[in-house]
């Protein structure tokens, strides 16, 4: 095997069992010898890669955004834009914290930041230029009020999703999370659609979260 593509699955390895293991323990709780254990390598081959566990911990951070960005290009490339891009986006990152383990340990890293001397802004800044570059679309088309406060509604829709996928991540494990997700957008859409509109998105958003896999 070429010595670069060997060393590149021995990231990626790293990668994968830090996340698992951030994901059950956090960050206090796991350890650079946990990770070289649980990926099979040697302490030398994990620092050759990794020089300290906060470099690990934001590699699988940057991983997890990887992962949203991915998310948020490929519902542009599906051809939807506006608001149903916003709630489509939404549901579809509630779908991957149900499921990917990345997402799943890169979120609960974000959370535990004030343990990281490096703070994490990028995720938080890129979802709210999304969600900024879709309402932006939604009142040329229409559907948005010219009245709205397209920064502010962007930098309160991110937190409230946050908000949302947090407090049910403690109370149910995240296995209530696509109610509520549809909840949030039955209190916010009342505020940002206009009134003739509002039954079609409402409707959407129940189907977005009826169309979902229903994974544990």
């Amino acid at each position: 095997m070429p010595t670069q593509l060997r060393a590149h699955e021995t990231r990626a390895a790293i990668i994968t069992a830090a996340a698992s293991l951030f994901r059950s323990r956090g960050y206090g709780g796991t350890s650079q010898e946990n990770v070289a254990e649980a990926a099979g390598v040697t302490k030398g081959a994990l620092y050759f890669h990794f020089k300290s566990k906060e470099h690990m911990a934001h590699a699988v951070i940057a991983a997890q955004h990887d992962a949203a960005m991915t998310l948020v290009d490929d519902v542009s490339i599906d051809g939807i834009a506006g608001l149903p891009a916003l709630l489509e986006m939404t549901y579809r990152f509630a779908y991957l914290l149900r499921t990917d383990p990345i997402v799943q340990a890169g979120i609960r890293l974000t959370m535990e930041s004030s343990n990281l001397s490096s703070p994490v802004v990028e995720p938080y800044r890129d979802w709210i230029k999304a969600a900024d570059a879709q309402l932006r679309i939604a009142a040329q088309a229409g559907d948005v009020p010219d009245s709205t406060d397209i920064v502010a509604a962007s930098r309160f829709i991110i937190p409230a999703f946050t908000g949302v996928q947090l407090v049910s991540e403690v109370r149910e494990g995240r296995s209530d999370l696509y109610q509520r997700v549809e909840e949030m957008w039955m209190l916010l859409l009342p505020t940002l659609v206009r009134r003739e509109r509002l039954n079609d998105y409402l409707q959407l958003s129940a189907k977005l979260r009826r169309d979902l896999p229903q994974q544990s």
